[in-house]
């Protein structure tokens, strides 16, 4: 395939003209008032905002108790909830750096809504462990502040190493997405036709001018960050993994959690990904600069994540049987005959099953077919986080001990709300921000040019 058919693949042909990139992804945010569909979505986010930050207010003004956890199962929906967010957080900046790594041009279409993703998922994320906390007003116990009474954090324990983890990643992945942004923050000042545009991206543009020098810093700091984001967000990840991996628990003991967590947090970022990018594509008429060639390798990337996961589920069920342990073949028996095994199989129906059709080209490219298998593959990997807490906690080594969860109106609260949160962050975002990378997708264009 030659360099010019090639790059055909990633922006329309029509689009060629920088001038004409720019005005495509600047127009909608500097020209164009938002639409009825778009004060029609943040009204409906409203509503759950609101039962966010009302489930939040009862769980720190009555207790913890107005979940369904018990003396067994003493995590609930607020960790699985946690585990599923870092999973979609750690997924964009992680798809971001390995991308510009690996020098995949389809990555500047996506890339910049994939950190904004993160940014989101990963702040979203650190509120469950607080709110999970028997005593969340004292949170703040986490971080070693300074204080009379010498009580340092405990380091052993897992919420620790969550606090240190999350912490980090918003911080650099903050810095990561911002610096991305600052070539398009300067076209967005240059571009602007009110006084107030003007010194809003001008003082977020940072004075850059577009000169040589400018790009050689840009080019070798965005290099060196995406160099250190990758094992920074496998770390993160991976202790998530430890989380469960670092105990005595049966089912949770494994080796395989570290890395089988980090693949899981690709698969279901990436299936989140797919499903912004047909609202940012239709939304904000982008279909030049977001083609149906970036779907098809998403969907690629998702079948192959599809079958890690089956190959790890695969070998979980095996290293129960190989080990020999009476416990742990035990909790492998409990997903398929246990008291949740109708949730089990629809893990293993949305996590392997569906996903096989990604085999063919028609379900990669047809955008309704790929968005429903992404909201599935997501709705799936929560029921594996779920499942992940209930079935180990509610049939543990002592039989004494075995009870079931029951879930609360609560908990139904702080699973849904949250989403309502993150619509309203990317409604927000899309009217401030560009969010595909003009400067990129130029780039491409020049090389097409070049090779024509």
């Amino acid at each position: 395939m030659s360099g010019g058919t090639q790059a055909h693949r990633w922006i329309a042909p029509a689009q060629l003209s920088h001038g004409a990139i720019s005005a495509a992804i600047a127009d909608p945010i500097q020209k164009r008032r938002p639409g009825k569909v778009w004060f029609i979505a943040l009204l409906a986010t409203l509503p759950f905002v609101l039962v966010t930050l009302g489930a939040i207010g009862a769980v720190l003004t009555v207790g913890i108790g107005l979940s369904g956890v018990n003396t067994t199962v003493v995590w609930g929906f607020s960790i699985a909830n946690y585990v599923w967010w870092i999973g979609i957080g750690n997924a964009g900046t992680l798809i971001s750096s390995m991308l510009l790594l690996t020098r995949q041009r389809w990555r500047a279409s996506i890339n910049r809504f994939a950190e904004a993703m993160t940014l989101f998922a990963a702040g979203i994320a650190g509120i469950f462990p607080i709110i999970h906390l028997g005593r969340p007003l004292y949170a703040y116990w986490l971080a070693p502040y300074p204080n009379t009474m010498d009580l340092w954090p405990q380091w052993r324990s897992a919420l620790v190493w969550d606090f240190w983890a999350i912490l980090s990643y918003i911080l650099f992945s903050a810095l990561f997405w911002f610096t991305g942004l600052l070539p398009d923050l300067a076209t967005m000042r240059d571009r602007a036709t009110t006084r107030a545009g003007q010194i809003l991206y001008g003082a977020l543009a940072l004075g850059w001018r577009n000169s040589a020098r400018h790009w050689q810093v840009y080019e070798t700091y965005h290099k060196t960050m995406a160099a250190l984001a990758v094992p920074l967000v496998c770390s993160v990840h991976s202790i998530v993994g430890l989380d469960f991996a670092a105990s005595l628990m049966p089912g949770w003991q494994e080796s395989i959690f570290p890395p089988y967590f980090v693949v899981g947090a690709m698969y279901s970022g990436f299936a989140m990904v797919v499903v912004i990018a047909i609202f940012i594509r239709w939304g904000l008429s982008l279909q030049a600069v977001i083609t149906p060639a970036h779907f098809d390798v998403m969907g690629k990337v998702m079948l192959f994540a599809s079958v890690v996961m089956t190959l790890s589920y695969a070998t979980e069920w095996f290293m129960a049987w190989y080990g020999g342990e009476h416990a742990d073949r035990d909790v492998v028996r409990y997903f398929f005959a246990g008291d949740y095994r109708w949730l089990y199989y629809a893990l293993i129906a949305c996590n392997c099953v569906v996903p096989q059709a990604l085999w063919f080209p028609f379900a990669r490219r047809n955008l309704w077919a790929l968005a429903a298998i992404s909201v599935v593959i997501n709705v799936g990997m929560w029921f594996e986080r779920i499942l992940i807490v209930w079935n180990t906690l509610s049939h543990g080594h002592a039989m004494s001990l075995w009870r079931t969860y029951h879930t609360s109106l609560y908990d139904l609260a702080i699973l849904f709300g949250p989403l309502g949160l993150f619509v309203l962050g990317f409604l927000v975002l899309v009217r401030i921000f560009p969010i595909v990378s003009m400067h990129e997708v130029r780039q491409i264009s020049h090389d097409e040019g070049a090779a024509a």
